[in-house]
């Protein structure tokens, strides 16, 4: 299914409404400071309400079938907020990982819950290297020779978003076949999950250690690092919109304020080097947001270039939100860097999602792969 251009301007609208209501400055800070880092009540409500959840989950599994490119209007006005939620690990990585998979049983038990917002869910890759590369994963796996689970799971993961709240952790595990996937219950015996002090506390990870926990495989064993090239690519096209969106929210508060801000009796945004600032944002931004919907436009049409599209995306959208967010802080002067001022949570996010799937020189990496380089 997908949505004509007034249907996605009418999403677009009623988000955007949605998180100005729901996730205003003072509820990120709150929530950057609790436990759990996000509030189910708001979460209930995006389900509920908007259905935000289900969005591009297939309609045989309970959800509403759309694709991509609908998905990247709501990236962008989520990260345009800076919402603190469950959607990006649950949606972006998890169901993404589960559709990939190609195991419908496995979809069958955990999309529905997915869908309808009362199952959280993420997916667990890196390790304390902080890459996502399945080839190097420590992790392992092995049969379980009975019991609660098919296979029992070793190892460590960090750099897991929303690792101690998710109610399904899909797990990226090394078996003798190769890397594989893996479902694990969050309560399951032998499993410990502790918060990660990082850059961005508005996006809440976690370290995990497994300890001979129970796991279901999920899909073919040995074909997890087939399953994470198709996730990577939507989920860097999914981030690549959220920086997007993010960079466009620098760049109002930029223009806003070098339009109210006085100095010398005259608006600072009559000041050349003002101006050139925002005008050399106005580039990025508008870049970014080309890249990442052509990136959308692709994955709906199942193009044979959408790989090297979502590498490109990832890379400029990384790119344009840090510039955006360093030159946010700039036109705002000395209020811009204290703590009371919003522009360094946006500079926290954007250079923690520059580092989110390994950092510049990994996903430049990725692009030449893509490119065939």
């Amino acid at each position: 299914m997908t949505a004509d251009e007034s249907e996605l301007l009418e999403l677009r609208s009623s988000v955007r409404e949605f998180l100005e209501a729901k996730s205003p400055e003072e509820a990120v800070r709150k929530l950057m400071e609790s436990e759990p880092r996000f509030d189910p009540a708001v979460w209930a409500q995006a389900a509920d309400q908007l259905r935000l959840p289900g969005l591009v989950i297939p309609e045989e599994y309970g959800g509403d079938g759309f694709g991509p490119v609908e998905l990247g209007v709501v990236l962008e006005e989520m990260g345009r907020a800076l919402l603190c939620a469950p959607f990006f690990a649950t949606v972006v990585l998890a169901a993404q990982a589960l559709l990939a998979s190609g195991d419908s049983e496995a979809c069958a038990r955990h999309l529905p819950g997915i869908a309808s917002g009362r199952t959280t869910a993420t997916l667990a890759v890196a390790e304390d290297s902080g890459s996502w590369d399945p080839a190097l994963i420590s992790a392992r796996a092995v049969p379980d020779g009975g019991g609660d689970g098919d296979w029992r799971l070793s190892g460590r993961k960090a750099f897991v978003i929303d690792g101690t709240t998710a109610d399904l952790l899909l797990v990226v595990a090394r078996t003798v076949a190769g890397p594989s996937l893996f479902a694990v219950d969050r309560r399951a015996t032998g499993l410990e999950a502790e918060p990660m002090e990082t850059l961005d506390a508005t996006r809440a990870m976690a370290r995990l250690t497994f300890d001979a926990v129970p796991a279901t495989l999920v899909g073919v064993d040995g074909a997890g690092g087939r399953v994470m090239a198709k996730v990577l690519d939507i989920a860097t096209v999914g981030l690549a919109a959220e920086q997007a969106g993010g960079a466009r929210r620098c760049l109002e508060t930029s223009a806003d304020y070098a339009r109210t801000r006085h100095q010398f009796g005259r608006p600072i945004g009559s000041f050349q080097a003002v101006k050139h600032k925002c005008a050399d944002m106005l580039v990025q931004v508008e870049l970014a947001e080309a890249a990442s919907r052509e990136a959308a436009r692709l994955a709906a049409e199942g193009a044979p270039d959408f790989p090297v599209a979502a590498a490109v995306a990832h890379a400029c959208c990384s790119r344009a939100y840090v510039f955006a967010a360093m030159e946010n802080i700039q036109v705002h002067g000395g209020i811009g860097f204290t703590w009371e001022h919003p522009a360094h949570l946006y500079f926290r996010r954007a250079k923690s999602s520059q580092l989110l799937f390994g950092g510049p020189a990994v996903y430049h990496e990725r692009l030449l792969d893509r490119l065939g380089i």
